[in-house]
């Protein structure tokens, strides 16, 4: 290959790749999220508890935790390509069968099924983004990525609320059920493992992506130069160091920066998803709104979490430069308050949308960087490993978190929620300080991980 390449004339088909990872999940994160707006209607049908919802929601993440590892290995060793348009075809499947459930039961199992089916997908984009972008893109390229399954509920609620009114909630699982049948198809056709084996990238885009514009020289050339940078003072407080990659399954299950990662994705993922699923019933039985009221108030934190998201990435590529733990750190600290702050929200339709939309946005700034950390920290072909790990303790903290919170309201009340909810986000302030801010250096150098 050429050394010099004139990367005006490259190819951007990455971020057709981006595009379309972001549709897939967008659906995906549709798909998980009508069930908020349905509850309501589920519960008085089929005459069920709070714990049944919250056990309901479990179900969906316990399955999903429990391919994370599994699809992740499998990733590693035969691609993405299949076993990801497989899940997506499979994820339609299970919204449908949802629209057709007859008991309580037959929805968790329905539920159960559509994680086992949607799991994969979180762990096959993130290995995707890790093949199609260079280190100075990452970033900014997941918080895309992640962004999609916080737009989703942002339109959802509305969305779940004119079907429900127009044709009754059975309809929001087939009109739901269809879109991912197309992207399954697309998504076969269209993209491939490595972009060296796609047709539609040319040499200059591999060259961009397989050797990025942030390189180890560059660090050391910062770390030496005699102008204070203001990454110097950052680096001190977040602990940066220049560690030599993962490169087996051993050194990453024996890395406690990537047990403590994956624990605090555990707890955000918790409060993400507890929102998803209680703050429609919040709003209908302590707030007392309207069925509209409920949808547009509803999708406020998801507008805000799209906004987080997108900022976040940008923040840690273009200003933190591809590090990932200040932002992490900012998500941490500003939803202890932003959670405890919900106890004392007004019944006015405008203040709490406000509320839930600062809370969306600022507990997702950092959201991404929790499955963008294992990039930094492993070498690729282990990345899909790490990140499973990560991965699976946030699928049981989407199943934790729901359920939680379900015999939390049975036993006490809402004030007792955002109490439960600020704590944990405590919790994960301390976890950030634990780890590391890792910067890859060659395999020479000790593994301190």
């Amino acid at each position: 290959m050429k050394t010099k390449m004139n990367v005006s004339k490259k190819t951007q088909y990455r971020w057709f790749v981006l595009a379309l990872i972001f549709c897939v999940y967008m659906v995906a994160g549709a798909d998980r999220s009508n069930i908020g707006m349905v509850v309501p209607f589920i519960k008085k049908s089929f005459e069920l508890t709070n714990t049944d919802i919250g056990a309901m929601a479990s179900f969906f993440y316990l399955t999903y935790a429990v391919i994370q590892i599994p699809a992740g290995h499998l990733y590693s060793k035969k691609g993405v390509r299949g076993f990801y348009s497989i899940s997506i075809l499979f994820t339609s499947i299970a919204t449908f069968i949802m629209g057709i459930a007859d008991s309580g039961l037959h929805l968790k199992w329905a539920r159960a099924l559509l994680g086992l089916a949607e799991g994969p997908i979180n762990i096959g984009s993130i290995a995707t983004i890790n093949k199609w972008f260079p280190t100075q893109e990452k970033g900014m390229a997941t918080g895309i990525y992640l962004s999609s399954i916080k737009f989703a509920p942002a339109f959802v609620p509305p969305l779940c609320a004119w079907i429900i009114l127009e044709f009754g909630w059975r309809t929001v699982f087939y009109v739901f059920a269809i879109p991912g049948i197309f992207l399954a198809v697309l998504w076969w056709l269209f993209v491939r493992d490595n972009p060296r084996n796609s047709k539609h990238v040319n040499e200059a885009e591999v060259y961009y992506i397989e050797h990025p514009t942030v390189t180890l020289e560059d660090t050391k050339k910062d770390a030496s130069s005699n102008v204070k940078h203001p990454e110097g003072v950052i680096d001190k407080i977040i602990r940066t160091k220049l560690v030599a990659p993962l490169k087996s399954n051993k050194e990453i299950l024996k890395s406690w920066n990537v047990w403590a990662d994956a624990a605090g994705y555990f707890c955000l993922v918790a409060i993400t998803y507890t929102i998803m699923t209680w703050i429609p019933t919040y709003l209908v039985q302590v707030k007392q709104f309207a069925i509209m009221k409920v949808g547009l108030v509803a999708s406020a934190p998801w507008i805000g979490a799209v906004l987080g998201n997108v900022i976040g990435g940008t923040l840690s590529d273009k200003v933190f430069h591809s590090r990932r733990k200040p932002v992490m750190l900012i998500t941490a600290i500003s939803t202890v308050f932003l959670m405890y702050s919900l106890k004392y929200a007004p019944n006015d339709m405008t203040i709490l949308g406000l509320l839930l939309l600062l809370a969306g946005t600022f507990l997702n700034l950092g959201y991404s960087m929790f499955l963008a950390y294992p990039m930094g920290i492993a070498t690729k072909d282990k990345v899909p490993f790490a990140a499973a790990i990560v991965n699976t303790a946030g699928s049981l903290g989407g199943a934790f978190g729901p359920f939680a919170v379900g015999l939390i309201l049975d036993m006490f009340g809402w004030d007792h929620v955002f109490t439960f909810l600020a704590g944990i986000s405590l919790l994960v302030v301390f976890l950030l300080i634990s780890m590391i801010e890792p910067i890859q250096k060659t395999d020479s150098v000790p593994n301190n991980n």
